[in-house]
């Protein structure tokens, strides 16, 4: 037995434990941060702001680009590259990303009967006559006729 058992404290933990508890909090909030910031949608621009007013400027050469890449897939298609039915689709696919793009409605996601619901009956039109030959089992439209009733729906596109 001791003479003298005197009183001992608890020890102390190393001031580097603190300090990489910190760091893991840190790191874990850091995480939450990044998935919070990269899965949010983006914001939507409203109508008659900065950003749909400059779109408007710009619509003259977002036709031209959306015609030249129909008049490609009519292309594609007319020297066997490409099959009808996928050309149909593609085309499908571009009116419906000029839309998306004049306007910012997210027209690829949507029907033609979503389509017509908004205001958007001509490009409507030409996504239901499309519908056939995307999904049809009957022969299939032309091509041609196809790209140029949608190249016609982009040029009469205010």
């Amino acid at each position: 037995m001791q003479a003298d058992p005197g009183f001992y404290g608890p020890l102390q933990y190393n001031p580097a434990w603190m300090w990489c508890g910190a760091a893991l909090l840190a790191l874990v909030a850091g995480w939450y941060v990044f998935v919070l910031a990269t899965t949010r949608p983006a914001a939507r621009s409203q109508p008659g702001s900065a950003s749909s007013r400059s779109a408007l400027t710009e619509l003259p050469a977002l036709k031209a680009a959306y015609l030249q890449r129909i008049h490609d897939v009519d292309r594609e298609a007319a020297a066997g590259n490409l099959a009808e039915r996928a050309a149909h689709q593609e085309i499908s696919l571009l009116l419906r990303g000029f839309v998306r793009d004049a306007t910012g409605v997210d027209a690829t996601r949507m029907t033609h009967q979503d389509l017509a619901r908004h205001p958007l009956p001509a490009a409507a039109a030409v996504i239901e006559a499309l519908y056939p030959a995307e999904f049809g089992p009957g022969p299939l439209p032309s091509v041609t006729a196809s790209a140029a009733r949608a190249s016609e729906a982009v040029r009469a596109w205010n």
